[in-house]
């Protein structure tokens, strides 16, 4: 059995791709303001600024009962409105070797858009599990952006 996978997700979106590739790449410490389901509690800048590819930042999550925080190194691909987050320390860490996160955003037509979001891992032993409950988190994060973009 093999100790790496990917998981991953798509969502149909009501607001535009370019809202959230925005705020992921320049405005993510609005993110946790925005966070209905209380899955996002806060973040900081580590290193780095808000803005430029590279910095690190630290996310605190709260995700089925389980406190957490992810340190990230972001990477950004404009040509394809990508997020990439390389996980470099936190609780995922107690399970996992590698971690890396995507959230991808297209347009789909008039307004609408789809997230693609991914995981890239590599377990620590064959009895973890799959970050399945992770998708979950990133997924609660782009649904709860979008309902605030549909509010504002």
């Amino acid at each position: 059995m093999s100790l790496q996978g990917k998981v991953e997700a798509e969502i149909e979106l009501t607001s535009p791709a370019d809202k959230f590739y925005n705020i992921f790449k320049s405005q993510a410490h609005h993110v946790p303001n925005t966070s209905a389901s209380g899955t996002i509690t806060g973040v900081a800048v580590h290193e780095g600024d808000w803005e430029t590819e590279g910095s690190i930042k630290i996310w605190n999550y709260e995700i089925e009962g389980e406190v957490g925080t992810f340190k990230e190194k972001v990477e950004f691909d404009d040509v394809n409105k990508a997020a990439i987050v390389h996980g470099l320390e936190g609780d995922v860490f107690q399970y996992y070797k590698s971690f890396k996160g995507v959230y991808q955003f297209t347009q789909k037509d008039e307004g609408c858009s789809i997230a693609n979001l991914s995981i890239e891992y590599e377990k620590l032993s064959e009895e973890v599990a799959a970050p399945d409950k992770y998708i979950r988190l990133m997924t609660n994060l782009v649904k709860d952006l979008d309902a605030h973009f549909i509010k504002a």
